[in-house]
This record gives structure tokens, C-alpha cells and sequence, in this order.
């Protein structure tokens, strides 16, 4: 496996991404350059276990992580496309980035060794995607089998490891290797959903761009992947509202997912439709939250690209809405890691209004991108609606981020700690930002804005001044 080529002249594309578009040149910057440092982190993370001190690793485990790199690069000798979908699955990039992260800390080799097997998992589920004739040893973690984009099965046996067994669209997990008639038969179903009658086996849910034709890339849904907990530490890596992430769905919860998602495409595509065009293109998995109640939450995860943390969808325009503010995001993070866009510390000394304690340069830069792009979303929502409720709620919602945005673009615009890069993108920000402000809101919304916004300024300089 090898990196992306070169990329496009970064230049090119600043301007469209910072009226919060995209498009297909910049969408390729976006993605070749994660999928060519995802590449980048697991050679360094295969090259670190090779040249690890004696000692350090328990005995065996090298050869064990380089026999499963052979079985991942047979995988992709046989069917690329099926390799890569399961290398540049956005939880393996969270489990490549914490083993590589742990294995160059001092004394982090123990938790290393705890990790490493997830190899195993993942060259096993490459293999059975290229239709494979295999086997291979898997961990089990907490009762729990896991397949990355497959599934997971649920067996009495807490941890070790369990055998898999591959042969072109089928699947047998052997709980026993002394029973191999009791072996799990798993099989991929015409829709490359796996599937298996036996109780235990949980198959990730697959959500199609057009769910009456099935066709294309899904996004996965995933309840079992082990690291769908671990996407990153500290900024917006990670969870922010202390909501695990939830067990096994219910069908209930499925239909609930199912419908949300169906009833957002058509918001998706209001306007030109690159907001579809960049859920196909960014958007590989949902991690479902557990315990939100009535609220709907979302987030993105740092270290996992193309991956986005939510609760239960409350419908699909609150879906297309959350999609909107998280791709933002990921475009951003994604963007800064081509090229350096600030050059300020995380110290937290800033006024944010959608947020109640202060943020750091980049948080008031990345939440402003955001709502910038909410402003255009709930602007398209406002002029297409029929329904005069969702209008009107629209409206507000399209004022509300406007000024938010308003609000805090002046020091944005006024910092010296923009690089070039950054300055271009922040000028198109505001060029963008004037652009929407020539559509006039129905009477009262802008000033019921306007209230908010500076009781959000007032009661913050109360606490923090």
C-alpha cells in the first residue's frame, strides 16, 4: 500500500471552502491527503513494532501483527477497493493513531500490546470483503468479536481470541475449535450487508443515498466497532457531551435512523447539492450515542475522518442540519492538517456566543465556519419550505447563526495570527457572510437575534470578565 499522489494546489481552493462549499477539486485535496496519511501512520505504526526494544512487547507479538499485515496486503492484491474501504474506515484511523501514539510514549508499550491484535480484525474483514479463502486468529474484547464494517458477535468467551474462517461470501466464526460444528455462519447478502442467523451475530446497518436503490458507497452505522469510543483526545476529538456510545441497537432505534436519514436527502440537495455531494464524499460512518434523551446531539471525531458521533436523529431536517454543522468540521480539520491555516496557542480567552465558557483562536475559528455554513443552510430551508412552521423556524435559525457569525468575524478578520492560507479562506468567510445578509428575513426575526446574540455576549462578560 501506497500514498496518494500529489494533491492540488492548495491555493486553488480556498476560496470556495471558505464560503463553506467544496466542490470536486477540493474534495480531492481533502481526501487524498487523510487517505495518504493514513497510509503514512500505519507503515510508521508497522515500522515502530518491528524496531521495538527486546522486551517490549510480548513475545510473539510482531509476528503476529506482521502475518496480519500479510493478510491485509493479499487482501488488496486481490480487491483493492474492498481493502481500502476497510483502511480508510474512519475507526481504523482512530485505532492506528492511538497505537502508534502509545507505542512512542514512554512506557506506553503494555497498552500498545493491548491494541495491536485489532490488526487481526481488521486484515480478517478486509479479507472477507475481497472474497478471500482465509483464516485467521481474532481478538475478543469484553465478550465481543468484533469485524470492522462487517459486524460483531457476541460469545461467552470474555477475551483472547477466536478463530474466523473465510471463504469467498461466507464467514464461520468458531467459538469452540474443539466443536467445529458449532461454528457461526456468517454471510454477505446481496445489499454487502453480513448477516448470520445465529443470536448473537449484530451486522452494522447500512444507510444508502437512494434507500430504494441500493447502489454506490453506504454509511455505515456502526454499534460494535471497539474504537468507536476512542477517536481522539482534547479540541473536538473526542465526545464532548459525556454520552457513551450506545450498545446494540434496537429496531426500534434502526427505523428511527432509517427514516431520518431518507427524510434529510431532499434537504441535502437544496441548492446546487454539493451538501449531498459532500456527505457521499466525507461521511463513511454514524457513532451512536447513548442516553440523550429529547435533545439531539452531535460531534465530530478528530482521529477518525469521515466518521461524526450522534444521538438518535429527531427527523431528517435535524439530521441535514447536523450533517451540515459536522462536515464543516471535518473540511476544516481536514484542511489544517494540508496546511497551517493560524499560528495562536489553545489558551481559552474568547467570546464564542454559541458557547458559554471561553474558547481557544482555533474553537472560535472552527465554530464560526460552522454556523457560517448553517446560516446558508437554514437561508436554503427558509426560501423552499412550504409548511409555514418550518419556514418561520427556519427564518430564525438562518438569523440566529448569521449574527453568531457577525459577532465574532471581526476578530477573526483583525488577527495577526492568520497564516496567508488562513487570512484567504477568512476574507471568503466574510465575502460569503455579506452574501447572505442581502436576503431579508421576515419582520422581527432579525431583532430577536440580534437580543440573543447580545444577551450571550452580556451574561459571558458577567462570568468571565
Amino acid at each position: 500500500m501506497t500514498p496518494a499522489g500529489p494533491l492540488a494546489d492548495v491555493g486553488a481552493v480556498l476560496p470556495v471552502l471558505g464560503s463553506t462549499g467544496s466542490g470536486a477539486q477540493a474534495l480531492e485535496l481533502l481526501v487524498g491527503h487523510q487517505r495518504g496519511r493514513r497510509l503514512l501512520v500505519l507503515r510508521a505504526l508497522l515500522d515502530a513494532v518491528r524496531t521495538a526494544p527486546a522486551g517490549a512487547l510480548p513475545e510473539g507479538t510482531a509476528e503476529r501483527v506482521l502475518g496480519d499485515w500479510r493478510l491485509l496486503e493479499r487482501a488488496e492484491r486481490a480487491d483493492p477497493a474492498a481493502a481500502r474501504r476497510v483502511v480508510h474506515y474512519p475507526l481504523t484511523g482512530a485505532w492506528a493513531e492511538r497505537s502508534l501514539r502509545s507505542l512512542a510514549l514512554a512506557g506506553g508499550a503494555p497498552r500498545a500490546a493491548r491494541a495491536l491484535p485489532h490488526l487481526g480484525a481488521l486484515a480478517a474483514s478486509a479479507a472477507a470483503r475481497a472474497g478471500l479463502r482465509f483464516s485467521s486468529e481474532v481478538p475478543v474484547r469484553d465478550g465481543l468479536l468484533t469485524l470492522p464494517t462487517l459486524g460483531g458477535y457476541r460469545t461467552p468467551k470474555p477475551s483472547g481470541t477466536l478463530r474466523v474462517d473465510g471463504d469467498g461470501n461466507r464467514l464461520w466464526l468458531r467459538p469452540d475449535a474443539d466443536q467445529p460444528r458449532r461454528a457461526v455462519e456468517v454471510r454477505r447478502g446481496a445489499d454487502g450487508v453480513w448477516r448470520s442467523a445465529a443470536p448473537g451475530w449484530r451486522p452494522i446497518q447500512a444507510l444508502w443515498p437512494d434507500e430504494d436503490r441500493p447502489g454506490g458507497r453506504p454509511v455505515l452505522i456502526d454499534d460494535a466497532d471497539p474504537y468507536r469510543e476512542e477517536g481522539g483526545e482534547g479540541g473536538r476529538a473526542g465526545n464532548p457531551y459525556g454520552l457513551a456510545a450506545a450498545g446494540r441497537l434496537t429496531d426500534e432505534d434502526r427505523v428511527r435512523w432509517r427514516t431520518a436519514w431518507r427524510e434529510a436527502q431532499p434537504w441535502l440537495r437544496l441548492g446546487d447539492g454539493n451538501r449531498a455531494r459532500e456527505v457521499a464524499a466525507l461521511l463513511d460512518c454514524f457513532v451512536p450515542l447513548a442516553g440523550a434523551g429529547s435533545a439531539q446531539y452531535s460531534a465530530t471525531l478528530g482521529d477518525a475522518f469521515g466518521a461524526l458521533l450522534s444521538s438518535t436523529p429527531m427527523g431528517g431536517l435535524k439530521m441535514a442540519a447536523a450533517l451540515v454543522h459536522e462536515l464543516q468540521h471535518t473540511k476544516l480539520l481536514a484542511l489544517a492538517e494540508v496546511t497551517a491555516l493560524h499560528t495562536a496557542d489553545d489558551t481559552a480567552r474568547y467570546w464564542a456566543p454559541w458557547r458559554q465558557d471561553p474558547r481557544p483562536f482555533d474553537g472560535v475559528f472552527q465554530g464560526a465556519y460552522a454556523h457560517l455554513a448553517l446560516a446558508g443552510f437554514h437561508l436554503d430551508v427558509a426560501l423552499a419550505a412550504t409548511v409555514p412552521a418550518q419556514r418561520e423556524t427556519a427564518w430564525a435559525a438562518h438569523c440566529r447563526c448569521r449574527l453568531q457569525v457577525e459577532a465574532v468575524l471581526p476578530q477573526l478578520l483583525g488577527s495577526n495570527r492568520l497564516t496567508p492560507q488562513g487570512r484567504t479562506l477568512v476574507n471568503s468567510m466574510a465575502t460569503y457572510h455579506t452574501r447572505l445578509g442581502r436576503h431579508t428575513p421576515p419582520e422581527g426575526h432579525l431583532a430577536r437575534a440580534t437580543a440573543y446574540v447580545e444577551t450571550a455576549r452580556v451574561i459571558w462578560r458577567r462570568r468571565h470578565l
